[in-house]
């Protein structure tokens, strides 16, 4: 090994890149290209992912939206066109049936499907808003950011239909006046007398909610508005080794069992697949980092069999140089060596100059699509992933450079002295 540190050995190497400076600068482009485009593709799907993480890190991978609609055939004396209403007792039946689900949520809302919005007064202040009866469970599938001193409904409130509500920032700022503190305070929605017991964050990605909603409980929400037992929607979320689609299935057939719909109408139930679509996005993500690793070692091969044809001319050029060294008592192994460690030199140094200019690349990304409204963040590839692409470049370097290397160690001396 003491080969590697001695300054001949180097000088003789930097002299034969020096020769073919053209060809070699060629050649380290391609396996350049190769590992650049590696990290690029690779990182920019892990921007991806990140992204469709953060934007849905508010909700349940693995949750569903499901609600009613009308039957698009005839069954057990019911015509078509017939209009479904979830009820209360839908819950307890899913739950009981459908063994994925994890936490079911029903929720009513108003102001959100094309009726009208709530009238919420405080003082000489007023606007209108979109008002949600929601149960607890519903922050487990979609969390709620609360302000400080503020808390989201809970089951007392549910249990003795409480007059509370959770305030959304917008709201505050429009009917409040800044150094106002809104915890504690009235409002008035739809000339009922509420009291403020929180005011959440806007978080997007959690559906159609918006800064401006107000959440009141469930229970409080069907007394004001006379809805009984119905159910506008359910929020469903499924174990995380559930399969999503399976259980958005499941719930349907239960559904339609209940409601006495055919079981082969498909639009008795609408419903949409939040853990499907993300599966599907994690999918492409990893489908392009599996792409981008066989085109970067298609490439990265490519440019190394190059290093490995311009050693060869190499070695053929120093036919007569590598005679005198073997007459003045190199041996074969000195002269291999010499030429396995320009190969692995030229790789490697291509290598880190494609991995230096992937980062910067996607450094470059990174910073025009941070705080833009496209799912995209922090585009990075894992070190080890790098360091495994530098380790697979130097097996290459020195397979590649096993060729050259016998060639050179082939080359009789006096056969070599007597090339011209």
């Amino acid at each position: 090994m003491n080969f590697i540190f001695d300054k001949n050995t180097w000088q003789e190497i930097f002299g034969s890149i020096g020769k073919n400076k053209t060809r070699t600068i060629i050649t380290v482009i391609g396996v350049l290209w190769g590992i650049f485009i590696y990290i690029a593709l690779s990182g920019s799907a892990k921007g991806l992912d990140n992204g469709f993480e953060k934007a849905f890190e508010t909700v349940a991978m693995n949750s569903m939206f499901v609600w009613a609609q009308q039957t698009s055939m005839p069954y057990e004396g019911f015509k078509t066109g017939r209009q479904l209403q979830l009820k209360m007792g839908d819950v307890t039946v899913l739950q009981n049936r459908v063994p994925a689900i994890q936490n079911i949520a029903p929720r009513n809302a108003k102001g959100v499907f094309g009726d009208e919005p709530a009238l919420v007064v405080n003082g000489q202040k007023s606007g209108n808003y979109s008002i949600y009866g929601d149960y607890p469970v519903f922050t487990k599938i979609a969390t709620k950011k609360i302000y400080d001193r503020g808390r989201f409904i809970n089951d007392d409130d549910i249990d003795q239909t409480r007059k509370v509500c959770v305030i959304g920032e917008r709201t505050q700022s429009e009917l409040f006046n800044k150094d106002e503190d809104p915890i504690g305070a009235y409002i008035r929605i739809d000339d009922i007398y509420f009291q403020i017991v929180g005011v959440h964050k806007f978080t997007p990605g959690g559906g159609f909610e918006t800064d401006s909603d107000i959440y009141i409980p469930f229970t409080t929400y069907r007394k004001l508005y006379n809805t009984g037992d119905n159910v506008g929607w359910l929020t469903i979320a499924a174990y995380d080794d559930a399969d999503v689609v399976q259980a958005e299935a499941d719930v349907k057939t239960v559904l339609k069992r209940i409601h006495r719909v055919d079981p082969g109408d498909e639009r008795a139930f609408g419903s949409f697949n939040l853990g499907e679509v993300f599966n599907r996005i994690v999918g492409f993500a990893k489908g392009m980092t599996f792409l981008s690793l066989v085109v970067g070692i298609a490439t990265i091969l490519a440019g190394v069999i190059g290093i490995g044809n311009i050693l060869l001319i190499s070695v053929k050029e120093r036919t007569k140089e590598l005679g005198v060294r073997r007459a003045l008592g190199a041996t074969p192994n000195e002269v291999k060596s010499q030429i396995i460690l320009e190969s692995v030199f030229l790789t490697v140094i291509a290598g880190i100059m494609g991995i230096i200019l992937g980062a910067g690349t996607l450094s470059l990304i990174n910073g025009f699509t941070e705080g833009a409204d496209f799912p995209y963040a922090n585009p990075t590839v894992p070190i080890p992933y790098v360091l495994g692409a530098l380790v697979i470049m130097v097996v290459l370097g020195t397979l590649i450079g096993l060729i050259p290397a016998q060639r050179a160690v082939s080359i009789k001396p006096i056969d070599a002295l007597r090339e011209e």
